[in-house]
């Protein structure tokens, strides 16, 4: 299986339509969103994807209740760190780098997956961390978004 990894779109549309063109051209089975989507009608474009979308809130994510909301109709959103497993691979997903990092040097998630730096990173010990970078491309001039394949543990970045 293949996921699509995404963070800090900041509203930017079109840069989250040319996401969103290539996780269903890749056919990825799932997208992760890392926090800081901003407004509820930046999710509702995120309807447009061919898979379930989980998140998590970032700090700029102000109008909570309507992402909740509108995030009823593609998948789930959390607040703090979401944890779940998905093809035998414990995956831990939180906004913040000072929380993802001690997560993944504890070597309990396979995978850990974070946002808010913009910063595109991937390490790999025992575990692997990945921030996707700025779907938004607002401050770094970048947009980018990750693709895993889960069973190679192979990270592909794409530029949008």
């Amino acid at each position: 299986m293949i996921i699509g990894i995404i963070s800090d779109t900041h509203d930017n549309l079109p840069a989250v339509k040319k996401a969103i063109a290539v996780f269903n051209q890749q056919s990825v089975g799932l997208v992760i969103h890392a926090g800081d989507f901003v407004a509820p009608f930046t999710v509702k474009e995120l309807g447009n994807l061919h898979c379930k979308v989980m998140g998590v809130f970032g700090n700029n994510d102000g109008e909570k209740l309507g992402l909740k909301k509108t995030f009823e109709k593609i998948g789930e959103i959390v607040e703090g760190i979401y944890i779940f497993e998905l093809n035998n691979k414990k995956i831990a997903v939180t906004h913040l780098p000072e929380i993802a990092e001690p997560l993944w040097k504890s070597s309990q998630y396979d995978i850990v997956i974070y946002g808010h730096t913009h910063q595109l990173e991937y390490r790999q010990n025992k575990s692997l961390i990945i921030n996707p970078g700025e779907c938004g491309g607002w401050l770094t001039g970048r947009c980018t978004v990750a693709l895993l394949d889960l069973i190679s543990m192979e990270v592909r970045i794409y530029d949008l």
